[in-house]
């Protein structure tokens, strides 16, 4: 819990620094190199030994990173001294969703009994974005558990229009009914 609020602390300071120098998409293509590099098992192996010292590592990194802005390089390098670079991948999803929120986007997780055309795939999209009033981009998934209806996450809110939640709510209140 605590790497997630950090994640989120160094997020936002990027985020500020990147609508200052307005390098909004610079700065979410170099998180995403340094996601990447981390995710290669051998360097994230190599960086975090404690036997190779930090000039190695920074060696490692800046020959990994060629090319990316010096304050995401810094970032980076700063995150190997805090032995902390495995929230790399929460700083750049957050920061992402900082970016998204700015511009004026919304990400939904969409969750429906049977497949979807594109065309009520776009119906929904309209519909959610009319409820959060802003334009939402839809991840969709089915599970024929639901039965019927669909079942979104969007903005930190639960919007449960499925049959099995139908369902379950009816039973609930004749069990409670009194007769």
């Amino acid at each position: 819990m605590a790497n997630k609020t950090y994640a989120r602390r160094y997020a936002q300071a990027v985020f500020e620094m990147a609508l200052q120098a307005k390098e909004l998409d610079r700065w979410q293509s170099d998180l995403a190199k340094a996601v990447a590099m981390v995710g290669d098992a051998e360097i994230a192996t190599l960086l975090a030994s404690p036997r190779l010292p930090f000039e190695d590592k920074a060696g490692i990194l800046s020959e990994s990173l060629e090319g990316i802005n010096p304050l995401a390089l810094n970032l980076v390098l700063l995150l190997v001294t805090r032995d902390s670079l495995s929230m790399i991948g929460d700083i750049a999803d957050d920061y992402r969703r900082r970016l998204d929120s700015y511009r004026g986007i919304e990400m939904a997780e969409v969750t429906t009994a049977v497949p979807l055309d594109d065309k009520d795939k776009a119906r929904l999209a309209e519909h959610l974005g009319a409820v959060v009033g802003k334009k939402v981009i839809i991840k969709y998934s089915l599970d024929p558990g639901l039965i019927g209806g669909v079942v979104a996450r969007i903005g930190g809110k639960l919007l449960d229009g499925s049959t099995r939640s139908k369902l379950a709510a009816l039973k609930r209140e004749l069990m409670n009914a009194k007769l």
